[in-house]
C-alpha cells in the first residue's frame, strides 16, 4: 500500500518519496488510516518494523505551527531512544516548516533543556523521569496536549516507569489521542492500555511482517566454561560487531573485563555507566572501534544497529519474548544474522520453549576446538598478507637491507617466519586448549528430558526453604532413591524437578498433606496457558513461562488456606 492512499498533504508525500519511503509497512498500512481518523490505537510491533513513521505521521499531520505550544508527547524507555525517535520525527518534519522538536531525557544537563523549554515547542520526545521532573518544576506545559504517544511501553513497564508514566498524565487533559506501541502484549501493556485509552483499535502486524534472516544456534557447555566458548566463539567467527547480552550488569560488567584480559576489544553497558560514559562507549561501538559490546536488556534499549552481523547470550532470559527482542537486533534490512546461546544442560527446556513461542528452530553447534581456531586465524593471516598492498615507492630505500637480513632463508623458511611473527600468539594460548563441548551429550540429553517439573502450592509466604522441601518430600515417601533438580522458590507457590519415573508417586503422596496450615496440591507443570478464579470469581489469565515475576507481584496465591470449602473445592487450574 502507498503513502498517496493516504490523505497526506502534497509536500508530506514529496518528503516521503525523497527519504525513500515508498510503500508503507504492515504496521504503517494498518494503524495510520486510524491514527488520521483521531482514533485511539494499541498496535503491536517488533523493533525496526517503521512504528516510528507511523505515530510520527500522524502527529505531524494533525500539528498546528502556528499554535506554538506542546501538543504531542511521545514517552520512551532510554535516551538513545528518544534521540532516534527525535532524529526520525526532524527527518519527516522537513516537510513543514518551523517545526520544533525537544528532547527531554535523564542523565542529560537539565540547564540546557530550560532555556529550550523557554522558547517553546511543538513536540516533546523523553523519558518519563525527566518529563515528570520539568512538570513538577512547572518548566513544562502539557495542556495544550492533543496526541500523547506511549513507544516500547512494555519496556517501559518492564523498567519500572509505571507510577512516573500515570502521573505524567495527570497533568494532561483527560481527552486526547494516545497512541501506545509495545512488542509484546503483556497484562500490564493491556491494563495501562484501558486506563489510558477511549475505544482503542487494536493493530497486531508481527505476523505480517517480513522476519529478519536469522540463524539461530545454540552450545551446550558447563557453566564454568561460558567464558573460554565466547573466546572460542569470537576467534572462530571474527564478527564485525557483536551484541553479548548478560542478565545482570555484574556479569556484564565481569565479563567485558575478562576479554579486555584477553586482548579482546569489548566495552560494557549497563546502568551503573555515568550517561557520558554510555555515549562514549555506544559512539566506540558505532563506529567500530570497538567491536564487543556487552550489554543488559535494559541498557540495550535503544540501540539501533542495522548492520549488526552476531547476537550472543551469554546468560538466556527468562522470558522467550526478551530473547526475541535480542535476537531481532540482528539480521535486519536484507542482512544475514546469527544469534547464539550458550547454555548448559538444564537449560535445554528453555531452548524448546523458546522454539515453541517464537516458532524459531535452533542448531546445535559444537564449539570449535583449539585447533581447529588456529586454523582458521592461521588461513585468515596468510589471506590478509596476501591482499595487502604494496608501496613499492615506500619500500623501495629498505630493501637492499632487508635482502641482506634475510638471504640465508629459503623461501619456505621466510614464509614459516613470516606467519609465525604474527602467528604464535594463537598458538601459545590454545596450545594446550581443552574440548569444551559436554562430554557424553546423548546421556546430558536423556537425562534433561527424563525430568518432570512439578508445580507445588506453597512458597517463601510459608516459610518453604529447599531444605524444607526436601525434608517434606523424605517424610512422606518412601523410596528416596532418586534425585531432586533445580528448585524455584516463588511468594505463594514453587516449582521443582524430579526424575518422570517418581513423579506421579510424589505427587500422590502429598496431595492432601499440610504444611503451615496449607492443604498441599502438587501437579506436573504444562507450557499451557491457563484461566484461573481469584477470591472476587472473575477470571485471571497466567503467563505461560516458568518465571512468573509478573503473576507473583499481583499477589496472586496459587493454593489456598485451610478452611474454606469453596476454596478447597475450586483447586488449581493447569499450568
Amino acid at each position: 500500500m502507498k503513502f498517496s492512499n493516504l490523505s497526506l498533504s502534497k509536500e508530506m508525500l514529496h518528503n516521503l518519496n525523497e527519504i525513500g519511503y515508498k510503500e508503507m509497512t504492515p504496521i504503517q498500512a494498518e494503524s495510520l488510516p486510524y491514527i488520521l481518523d483521531g482514533k485511539d490505537v494499541i498496535a503491536q510491533a517488533k523493533t525496526g518494523s517503521g512504528k516510528t513513521a507511523a505515530f510520527g505521521i500522524g502527529l505531524l499531520t494533525k500539528l498546528q505551527v502556528k499554535k506554538f505550544r506542546v501538543q504531542s508527547l511521545v514517552l520512551c524507555p532510554t535516551r538513545e531512544l528518544a534521540d532516534q525517535v527525535a532524529k526520525e520525527l526532524r527527518m519527516l518534519a522537513r516537510a513543514t516548516h518551523n517545526v520544533k522538536i525537544l528532547t527531554l531525557c535523564g542523565g542529560a544537563a537539565f540547564g540546557p533543556q530550560l532555556g529550550s523549554l523557554s522558547h517553546g515547542a511543538h513536540i516533546i520526545v523523553g523519558t518519563p523521569g525527566r518529563i515528570l521532573k520539568h512538570l513538577k518544576k512547572e518548566t513544562l506545559s502539557l495542556e495544550d496536549l492533543d496526541m500523547l504517544v506511549l513507544d516500547e511501553a512494555d519496556r517501559m513497564l518492564d523498567m519500572g516507569f509505571s507510577e512516573e508514566i500515570n502521573e505524567v498524565l495527570s497533568f494532561t487533559k483527560k481527552r486526547k489521542q494516545t497512541l501506545l506501541f509495545s512488542a509484546t502484549y503483556t497484562d500490564e501493556v493491556m491494563d495501562i492500555s484501558k486506563n489510558l485509552q477511549h475505544e482503542a483499535v487494536s493493530v497486531k502486524t508481527i505476523s505480517t511482517e517480513v522476519a529478519n534472516n536469522i540463524t539461530e544456534r545454540f552450545y551446550e557447555v558447563d557453566s564454568n566454561q561460558k567464558m573460554d566458548t565466547i573466546i572460542n566463539i569470537l576467534s572462530n567467527f571474527k564478527p564485525e560487531n557483536v551484541i553479548i547480552f548478560t542478565n545482570t550488569k555484574i556479569d556484564a560488567k565481569e565479563l567485558a573485563e575478562n576479554l579486555q584480559k584477553k586482548k579482546i576489544d569489548a566495552l560494557a553497558i549497563h546502568g551503573d555507566l555515568e550517561q557520558y560514559e554510555r555515549n562514549d562507549v555506544l559512539v566506540q561501538f558505532a563506529n567500530r572501534s570497538c567491536p564487543v559490546l556487552i550489554a543488559t536488556d535494559v541498557a540495550a534499549r535503544g540501540i539501533d544497529i542495522n548492520e549488526l552481523t552476531h547476537v550472543i547470550n551469554f546468560n538466556l532470559p527468562d522470558e522467550p519474548e526478551i530473547y526475541t527482542h535480542r535476537s531481532g537486533r540482528t539480521g535486519r534490512a536484507g542482512n544475514n544474522g546469527i544469534s547464539v546461546a550458550i547454555i548448559n544442560t538444564r537449560e535445554l527446556g528453555k531452548i524448546k520453549q523458546i522454539e515453541r513461542k517464537s516458532g524459531v528452530q535452533f542448531t546445535q553447534k559444537l564449539i570449535p576446538t583449539g585447533k581447529e581456531i588456529c586454523q582458521i586465524q592461521l588461513f585468515s593471516l596468510v589471506d590478509k598478507i596476501g591482499e595487502i598492498e604494496v608501496d613499492d615507492q615506500q619500500i623501495e630505500p629498505f630493501l637492499p637491507t632487508i635482502y641482506e637480513k634475510l638471504g640465508d632463508l629459503t623461501r619456505e623458511d621466510l614464509i614459516k617466519h613470516l606467519v609465525s611473527a604474527e602467528f604464535n600468539r594463537f598458538l601459545s594460548y590454545y596450545k594446550n586448549s581443552v574440548d569444551l563441548n559436554v562430554s557424553n551429550k546423548s546421556q546430558s540429553r536423556r537425562s534433561a528430558a527424563n525430568h518432570a517439573r512439578l508445580f507445588i502450592n506453597i512458597g517463601k509466604k510459608d516459610k518453604l526453604t529447599p531444605a524444607r522441601l526436601l525434608g517434606l518430600i523424605n517424610e512422606n515417601l518412601e523410596d528416596r532413591n532418586f534425585e531432586i533438580g533445580k528448585i524455584d522458590l516463588f511468594k505463594t507457590f514453587s516449582f521443582f524437578e524430579v526424575e518422570e519415573t517418581i513423579a506421579s508417586k510424589l505427587i500422590d503422596a502429598l496431595t492432601g498433606k499440610e504444611f503451615e496450615g496449607r492443604d498441599l496440591s502438587l501437579e506436573i507443570a504444562s507450557e499451557k496457558p491457563s484461566r484461573r478464579r481469584s477470591n472476587d470469581g472473575k477470571s485471571k489469565k497466567r503467563r505461560d513461562y516458568k518465571s512468573n515475576t509478573r503473576s507473583e507481584r499481583k499477589g496472586k496465591s496459587q493454593g489456598h488456606r485451610k478452611g474454606s470449602s469453596k476454596n478447597r473445592k475450586s483447586g488449581r487450574k493447569k499450568w
